[in-house]
């Protein structure tokens, strides 16, 4: 069915839109892009049919913003049927392909961590759960990262400035900070040598988990699940007002799928209760911007002077003004 619907759409749509601006030595890779288009909307209206049901039978708290929710929506449509997918494409493709080409010409070929690994070997199963946990613990890394360094965070902010929680709101991401994450695991992809239908099961499977931990959803996971899996009461806490971006660790609870990393790593905060979401100066009118473009623009704006702030020859006054964002 899906390479049914997938076929359908690149002749009817994508094809003659390529033949028309003169593409056509772009239609294999196209072709690839569209699966992610029809697995993405696959993937949008379960999400909606089956958590916007639990949102509205156990929600944390009423819904009361709509508007921003609807721009949530814009984010989901750009990064999960395929849009965003064709900007990463565009970008990454030439730097991953000049990649593989220094390591052929070094006498390298692409490694395979399957084959590495005796015991992973013939077991897809296996290697599809190690690539998982080696995924999560890059991401970890990834996400601490962005609230640790000031120029980083300006961007991640926006994802934290949605103060109406819900399973939309895991794609409200700065455009850049998800082209920065792409690229990083398209890299650890070619790098460990993940087989492409491997790499797309992994990147769905994690974006149905993210949605499940930024429901609206009074949810709790059951003795040892809570502690194997990120809940989004766990997940809540880290877009918390006072303890998703403050700290001597610069936030809690930054693990994407499993919390192990939290604990080892000293960052997890496993209190109760389902407090406020949003950023501590957005209660003293920090504008964070209310459409689409507004947060694009003010997130990078706020990462242009964050980063002239490291240059010597900025007013003091300037650097004042970034150290209280």
């Amino acid at each position: 069915m899906i390479a049914a619907a997938q076929g359908w759409l690149f002749e009817t749509v994508v094809q003659p839109l390529l033949f028309a601006f003169g593409w056509m030595t772009l239609a294999d890779s196209i072709y690839d892009l569209t699966e992610w288009v029809v697995l993405g909307a696959i993937e949008i209206v379960v999400l909606a049919i089956v958590l916007g049901a639990l949102e509205r039978r156990w929600p944390v708290e009423p819904v009361i913003d709509h508007a921003a929710i609807r721009v949530d929506i814009i984010y989901t449509v750009l990064h999960r049927l395929g849009l965003f997918a064709i900007l990463s494409f565009a970008v990454l493709t030439p730097l991953i392909e000049a990649l593989e080409s220094r390591w052929r010409l070094a006498g390298f070929s692409r490694p395979n961590f399957e084959q590495s690994v005796p015991w992973l070997d013939g077991s897809p199963l296996l290697a599809l759960l190690a690539y998982l946990v080696l995924f999560d613990l890059v991401d970890y890394g990834f996400h601490r990262a962005s609230h640790r360094f000031h120029w980083w965070w300006q961007l991640h902010a926006v994802h934290h400035s949605q103060r109406q929680m819900t399973f939309w709101s895991d794609s409200r991401n700065h455009l850049l900070d998800s082209l920065l994450r792409d690229a990083v695991l398209a890299l650890v992809a070619v790098v460990v040598g993940v087989p492409p239908g491997q790499f797309v099961v992994l990147t769905i499977l994690t974006r149905v988990l993210e949605s499940l931990q930024h429901t609206n959803l009074r949810l709790r996971f059951p003795g040892w699940l809570e502690w194997l899996f990120v809940s989004p009461s766990f997940h809540r806490r880290h877009h918390a007002i006072g303890f998703g971006h403050e700290g001597r660790t610069h936030g809690v609870n930054f693990a994407v799928l499993f919390p192990l990393w939290d604990h080892l790593f000293g960052t997890a905060d496993r209190r109760s209760g389902f407090v406020a979401t949003g950023i501590r100066d957005q209660l003293s009118g920090r504008d964070y911007g209310r459409g689409f473009w507004s947060q694009q623009w003010l997130a990078f704006t706020r990462m242009r002077r964050a980063t002239a702030a490291m240059a010597p020859t900025n007013s003091d006054s300037e650097s004042r003004d970034d150290r209280i964002e």
